[in-house]
């Protein structure tokens, strides 16, 4: 049922969404979709309520109850990003609005951009394991929360992949073709 319901949450998900974008941008409805858009979070809600019933009705705590709080972790903290990035696109697209914004690809304002992006994950990561260890209080020690640990680590290792990558770019940033924006200000300054 735990497998059913997080499907139907993020089915959901992208169908508000969707709906949300359309009362805004066909229907010219901010209110409507604003609204729409803020019903989004009800359904990780409704996730956590059904899960937290789960296991108090004496199911066994197993990989199903693990993906539920790695899926509200993850809807929580990146949900909002992914409703920005649709949006932008969908104005671009259907609304004559600008064209999204790409993140940059050199220098120190990547490094800044993949340590945004790093700490989107790891506060993803880091709402999951506090749902995982709340979880594993609620059952006990009398229940099997070997399933449970084993999420929480793969929590730990996704937040430490996400401290390599925007270290990497941190410590070896990308470098531009032909040099950096200084280099090729001193060029256009000695042609001169």
């Amino acid at each position: 049922m735990i497998v059913t319901l997080i499907i139907i949450c993020e089915v959901g998900f992208w169908v508000l969404l969707g709906v949300g974008l359309a009362l805004r941008y066909f229907a010219r409805m901010p209110r409507a979709s604003v609204a729409v858009l803020l019903c989004e979070p009800l359904l990780e809600v409704l996730l956590l309520v059904v899960t937290a019933i789960d296991l108090r009705n004496g199911a066994e705590p197993d990989w199903k109850h693990g993906l539920a709080a790695v899926y509200i972790g993850f809807s929580v903290a990146l949900g909002p990003e992914l409703i920005k990035w649709a949006d932008a696109r969908f104005a671009h697209r259907f609304a004559g609005g600008p064209p999204p914004v790409r993140p940059p690809k050199y220098g120190k304002a990547r490094a800044i951009h993949e340590w945004r992006t790093a700490a989107r994950w790891i506060v993803a990561s880091g709402i999951a394991v506090a749902l995982l260890q709340a979880a594993i209080w609620y059952v006990g020690s009398d229940g099997r929360i070997d399933s449970l640990r084993m999420w929480q680590q793969k929590m730990v290792f996704l937040i430490g992949i996400n401290v390599v990558w925007a270290l990497g770019y941190t410590v070896f940033p990308k470098k531009a073709p032909g040099g950096t924006a200084d280099a090729g200000r001193a060029k256009s300054l000695s042609d001169r």
